[in-house]
């Protein structure tokens, strides 16, 4: 035997990994600017004779854009309007200078409006007495298109390369005289919006789209914004209250504060803030300075207003049980979903599988899946269906109850179909025995109304 030890291969080194170039980061998009420079601001009679008969001579659709005092003040008026067509100049009107805007109308009666986010300025342009006679909302064919991100900036940046300029948009357009920044900041939001709406428009036909998107076009030309019912139950922080007479103090306040907000148009927060509300409704002080003392009670309007806070406290403290609101709200509509599995387990479970149904559809046409159709129609219609249960007969009244809530043509052949097989499978389910489903199986952030109603 060798005394000699015995021979071992090298050990191998360790691979080491070359380490990855970190790709470049890609250059900012060029920031987008007006190609004609800043156009005066139209106040006077004549100046808006000039712009009239610049868009007249111009041709195509009008890409129209109009700013409001949002989070400033109470109203929803426009306090700026921009406009652009090809073959003129943008425009930039100040609404507040004239008591009609008749030849503006007039001019732009039997075109085309271009908006992003129509649902947001066809109410203010309504009220001055601009009403479209057809529009394309280049926000909802985003949406039509399944685009995860449709903002006006996104849509520009992703689809034409240009970046748009964000540092005004949460001013006081209320404010006079109106800085040229802004000026120059609203004016952008006309400059592309054209191109954007050949681009979707195009992109549209593509996808086999084009005709849903008439159709929600057409449909907003009457578009109304809803009147929220109890709108002081949104108040936030409002679960911390507690018994119906802390809610009728909610109530109270609220409403209080609205009426002071629309007397001096102002936003209604910057009277005082939800959280004094939910705080002097907790504490329900008896006078003014209980009420001042209140921890949580402050803002601009909390010791200006104090007698008349008081006021609408000492009010609920003296109202009947009975005149006082109860923690759910008395509606024509169905439950929150939350409630239908103890309520009624079959229509829980109608409305779970058309849930999942609706999910599948969604993916098959990349569509947001409450754009597909508005979440309140499809509670309604699951949560009273039609007697009817023969197949053919069922489907056509389930057509007739979502055309009589709105939905459009295309929204009900692709919805209608599930909905019926949804009621039909939860009651074969209920006749093989008892449906049961657990709480937690429907939540109701699943079915807020994200849009559809607007789509």
């Amino acid at each position: 035997m060798s005394s000699e030890p015995p021979e071992t291969e090298p050990a191998e080194e360790p691979e080491t990994a070359e380490p990855e170039a970190a790709e470049p980061e890609a250059p900012p998009a060029p920031l987008l600017t007006l190609r004609d420079g800043l156009p005066a601001l139209t106040d006077t009679e004549a100046a808006l004779l000039e712009v009239c008969a610049g868009l007249a001579a111009g041709t195509g659709p009008v890409a129209i854009d109009a700013e409001r005092a949002s989070g400033y003040r109470y109203s929803s008026r426009a306090y700026l309007i921009q406009l652009r067509r090809e073959g003129t100049t943008t425009s930039l009107i100040d609404p507040i200078a004239f008591e009609s805007l008749a030849p503006l109308q007039a001019v732009l009666e039997g075109t085309e409006w271009i908006l992003h986010a129509a649902t947001q300025d066809l109410p203010c342009l309504n009220e001055i007495g601009l009403v479209p006679t057809g529009l394309f909302d280049t926000e909802l064919a985003g949406r039509l298109l399944g685009y995860p991100r449709v903002g006006l900036a996104t849509l520009v940046e992703t689809k034409l390369g240009w970046r748009m300029k964000k540092e005004h948009s949460a001013v006081d357009w209320s404010t006079r005289p109106l800085p040229a920044p802004w000026l120059e900041y609203a004016a952008l939001d006309v400059e592309v919006l054209g191109e954007l709406r050949d681009l979707l428009a195009d992109e549209l036909v593509a996808a086999g789209k084009d005709d849903w998107a008439r159709q929600e076009f057409e449909a907003l030309k009457s578009f109304v914004p809803t009147e929220r019912v109890d709108a002081w139950r949104r108040t936030s922080g409002m679960h911390r209250v507690r018994g119906r007479r802390g809610l009728g103090a909610v109530r109270a306040l609220w409403e209080t504060r609205d009426a002071i907000a629309e007397q001096r148009d102002v936003t209604p927060g910057r009277i005082i803030p939800d959280a004094a509300i939910v705080a002097a409704a907790q504490a329900m002080p008896t006078d003014r300075a209980a009420l001042l003392s209140t921890k949580g009670f402050h803002g601009r309007g909390a010791e200006r207003y104090a007698t008349r806070w008081v006021d609408a406290l000492r009010e609920v403290s003296e109202m009947e049980e009975r005149d006082l609101p109860t923690r759910t709200p008395r509606g024509d509509g169905p439950p929150l979903p939350r409630a239908w599995a103890e309520k009624d387990p079959v229509a829980a479970r109608r409305l779970v599988l058309a849930r999942e149904a609706m999910a599948v559809l969604a993916e098959e046409h990349n569509l947001p899946v409450e754009n597909i159709l508005t979440p309140d129609y499809l509670r309604r219609t699951l949560w009273t269906p039609p007697r009817v249960r023969e197949p053919g007969g069922l489907l056509d009244a389930i057509v007739e109850m979502l055309a009589g809530y709105g939905a459009r043509s295309w929204q009900i052949a692709l919805t209608a179909p599930v909905i019926a097989s949804a009621i039909l499978d939860a009651d074969a389910e209920a006749a093989a025995g008892p449906v049961v489903v657990p709480k937690d199986a429907i939540d109701d952030e699943a079915d807020e109304d994200l849009g559809g109603d607007d789509l």
